[in-house]
Order: structure tokens, then C-alpha cells, then sequence
């Protein structure tokens, strides 16, 4: 799942370029020699990847709550299927499915804030940047989210999260550095995969909830109550 998830942040970079491009290119690193740049640059992306991290902590937690609640299984084979299925009717002509975003006056909220930090143009600004551009609504951060939630741990939603933003570092940096350097052909080449590693995402989750009992792959998830039966038992 973890490599899952820096694969599909690597793949979902390229279509990240052009929703995320125009900011990466407005960032007051233009103008810094080759240290003091690539280090504006780095902090840029960590705070995205810190944003990540934050949203894979919090939906992990929920994803525990569904562990506690012998639910997780259901809801992984759930998240998984949805997955599949969205693939499926944007693939085949349908296109009746509607964006769904946070309430407007969060987004707003955000996008405000991200239009003052840019117009300041301070170095000490671009953690801020990336962390506040980390927070905006992105349908492959919702697949992310997803596999975060699947996971049913606070610390492994936040390392899933963080290693889906850990894929989004080479192409998201590159674009900063070189600016329109990487060709629109490229970008739709690699924008054309993206289907695939949702479908791959989809059966990794599917699989999970089967509870097969292969590791990493298929574990169990359901909460081992035997177990604990069995102590009691012992005891009395």
C-alpha cells in the first residue's frame, strides 16, 4: 500500500503540473542562486508533504474508529469498489459524475490566504505555501485519502499520505526548477496511467477487506476477539 501510494503520488504529479504549476511558478525562488533555491524549493514541498501527512493522520484516526467498530473490512472492500467503479463510468462515457468540493468558504478561506503569502514574496513564506496549496481540494489527494483511511491507523495514515506526497516531489520540483521545461506530451503520457494505478489501488483495497490472511497484502482486519475471550477464560 505504501508504495502504492508513492507510485500513484509520482504518476498524479504530472497532472498536479498543471493544477498546482501556476503556483510553483509564482514562488520567490526565481530570483536565488542554486543553494538558497533548491532550499526554497525543498521547504516549499515539505510543507505540502506536511499537509499530506496531517490529512493522512486525521483520516487514519477515522479509519480506526471503523477498526474498533468491526467495520473496517466493509468499508476497505467499499472504498475499493468505488474506486473501481469511478474508473469504470469515466472511462466509458460517462460523465454525469460531478465534482464534489469542501464548502466554498474553506476553500476560499484558503485560496485567500495562499494569494497574500504569494504576494509578500518572502523566502520565510514557502513552507506556508505548500503547506496551505497541500490543503486544497484534489481529486488524487481524495484517493489518498482513501487508502489512508484503509489503513485503520493514525500512524499509517500518515505514512501513507506522506509517501503519496513523497511521490509528488521529483515532478512538483522539477517544474519549480525548470520551469515549462517538461513537455504537455510527457505530462499526458504520464496523466494516461493514472487510471490504471487507481484500478491497482482499488483491488490492493478490495483484496484487504477479504481478509485473506496474506501478509501486507490481505490481512486481518477484523478486531481478534478470540483471543481475548480465551485470556479471560484462563483467568477465571
Amino acid at each position: 500500500m505504501i508504495l502504492t501510494a508513492f507510485i500513484l503520488g509520482f504518476i498524479g504529479s504530472f497532472h498536479c503540473i498543471g493544477m498546482c504549476g501556476p503556483i510553483a511558478l509564482t514562488l520567490p525562488v526565481q530570483h536565488l542562486d542554486g543553494k538558497r533555491k533548491l532550499a526554497g524549493i525543498l521547504l516549499y514541498n515539505i510543507g505540502r508533504v506536511s499537509a499530506y501527512a496531517l490529512l493522512g493522520m486525521i483520516f487514519g484516526w477515522l479509519g480506526k474508529q471503523f477498526y474498533l467498530g468491526g467495520l473496517q473490512q466493509w468499508l476497505s472492500i467499499a472504498t475499493g469498489s468505488l474506486l473501481l467503479l469511478i474508473v469504470l463510468l469515466k472511462y466509458t462515457g460517462y460523465r454525469w459524475i460531478k465534482r464534489r468540493h469542501l464548502p466554498n468558504i474553506f476553500v476560499t478561506k484558503i485560496k485567500s490566504s495562499l494569494a497574500t503569502l504569494l504576494r509578500r514574496q518572502q523566502f520565510r513564506t514557502l513552507y506556508a505555501i505548500g503547506f496551505l496549496n497541500g490543503l486544497l481540494p484534489c481529486g488524487l489527494v481524495y484517493l489518498g485519502i482513501a487508502g489512508a483511511v484503509a489503513t485503520g491507523e493514525i500512524a499509517k495514515g500518515m505514512l501513507f499520505m506522506a509517501a503519496f506526497g513523497a511521490g509528488t516531489l521529483p515532478a512538483m520540483m522539477a517544474v519549480t526548477w525548470f520551469g515549462h521545461l517538461i513537455s504537455i506530451g510527457f505530462r499526458n503520457t504520464m496523466r494516461r496511467l493514472i487510471p490504471i494505478i487507481v484500478v491497482i489501488m482499488g483491488v490492493l483495497l478490495i483484496m484487504r477487506g477479504l481478509n485473506l490472511g496474506i501478509p501486507y497484502i490481505s490481512p486481518v482486519l477484523s478486531p481478534d476477539t478470540e483471543k481475548v475471550v480465551e485470556s479471560c477464560c484462563h483467568k477465571t
